[in-house]
């Protein structure tokens, strides 16, 4: 259950905990803030707005706007501080003694979301990797304020016997980490191996968390992967098979979804499943056009690409979710503004045989056609040329059959010998 028509909360949303944000005024910071918060298990129930200025280096609020935070914590019963940007560790831990509740930065935030979602032993290493490095500087005093105050957001993943434990010990804790992420990059390397003798072309869907990935990745596959409107549904990478029309067959991977100020430690910890995408041909770069903030959605994830050095990778920007944008003048401007873009919906899967088609002459060049003769004697490999490739004449003699058809690469050499 969630809120009702006259926009109250009701049910079990109740028990969420009641979450103060503190951010700028900027368009769409805080209500993007307040969908983390809801991901994580909060609720807002009050939103502190600040000026762009250089933040307080004891308590990053000035007097007048700390004395405001006190009075929505007291009036709201709040028992968390969700800062929109990186608090010092000295912050943190001022306002926390200042305030009596929990803080968290966006950074934080995100970990928590992660530390909720992960399932896989991959993603649970990661995850725990990123937050162990960032709590490393913040350890003095927080083991004292976690176990002072109850659970929750903020609290999830390493436990608080580790929270409590010397520098030392976390070092030692993040090198294990280290050594077993090394292991997980050298299996994922076994695995492109073992996938490159397919010599199947590679898509990759990135984008903004909660851009539809993951229902674009389903419509195309037909996979019953997770589906879900909140934030990061999706951590490890998920592949599956996808043929053509014209029976190109291709390998397509739904990959975790990026966000503004992605934490280093995220994309440090994630980086072996990253490198996903840099062995990919194709990345179908997917866009919420119905978010207000699409341009800033679709920069963010660009630089995160040039981050990881792949701005140069052959693209096609999916505009999706467009069933929900009323104005169609809005989807021609977004079409006409964004590169090598196409609009759809993965939703209702209006237009993504457009998609498909525009994938398919961009992989083209990995399929040859030619002219190939099958004796009668042969006539089990027919039934390859058919499901491998599109034919386009058959003509029989007494014989065999001549086939004119088109074929991936490897099929096109690996049926070499009937070639005329």
């Amino acid at each position: 259950m969630g809120k009702n028509d006259g926009g109250f909360f009701v049910g079990k949303d109740l028990l969420r905990e009641k979450t103060v944000i503190v951010g700028t005024a900027e368009e769409g910071n805080l209500e993007e803030l307040s969908g983390l918060v809801w991901s994580a298990g909060g609720r807002v129930v009050a939103k502190l707005y600040k000026r762009s200025e250089k933040p307080n280096p004891a308590f990053f609020l000035t007097e007048g706007k700390l004395w405001e935070l006190k009075n929505f914590l007291r009036v709201e019963e709040a028992t968390l501080v969700v800062f929109d940007d990186e608090l010092t560790p000295v912050q943190a831990r001022n306002l926390e003694e200042e305030l009596q509740v929990k803080i968290l930065d966006r950074t934080g935030l995100i970990l928590d979301i992660f530390a909720l979602r992960a399932r896989t032993k991959e993603a649970k290493l990661q995850v725990e990797k990123a937050q162990l490095e960032y709590l490393l500087p913040r350890l003095a005093g927080k083991g004292v304020m976690l176990s002072r105050l109850a659970g929750g957001i903020g609290t999830r993943g390493p436990g608080e016997t580790k929270l409590e434990s010397d520098r030392r010990r976390i070092r030692s804790k993040i090198a294990v980490l280290n050594r077993r992420l090394k292991q997980v990059k050298a299996n994922r390397q076994l695995q492109r191996v073992a996938r490159k003798r397919f010599d199947w072309p590679i898509l990759a869907l990135v984008g903004y968390t909660n851009a539809g990935k993951s229902t674009l990745f389903r419509f195309l596959t037909g996979a019953e992967v997770a589906v879900e409107d909140r934030l990061f549904s999706t951590l490890d990478p998920t592949f599956r098979r996808i043929t053509f029309p014209n029976q190109q067959e291709a390998l397509l991977i739904d990959t975790v979804g990026f966000i503004r100020k992605l934490p280093h430690q995220l994309v440090d910890s994630f980086r072996a499943t990253l490198e996903e995408i840099r062995a990919a041909d194709l990345l179908l770069h997917v866009v919420n056009m119905a978010s207000p903030q699409r341009e800033e959605e679709y920069m963010a994830v660009n630089a995160l690409l040039r981050e990881l050095g792949l701005e140069e990778k052959p693209f096609i920007t999916v505009l999706n979710k467009k069933d929900l944008v009323a104005n169609e003048f809005t989807i021609i401007r977004a079409e006409r503004n964004f590169p090598n873009a196409l609009s759809i919906s993965a939703q209702t899967g209006t237009d993504v045989d457009k998609l498909k088609k525009k994938i398919m002459e961009i992989l083209s060049a990995r399929v040859n056609r030619g002219v190939f003769f099958i004796p009668f004697t042969e006539s089990r490999y027919l039934s390859v040329f058919h499901e491998r490739g599109r034919v386009y004449k058959k003509e029989f003699n007494s014989s065999g059959v001549y086939l004119d058809v088109e074929l991936p690469r490897i099929w096109f050499e690996r049926l070499g010998k009937f070639k005329v």
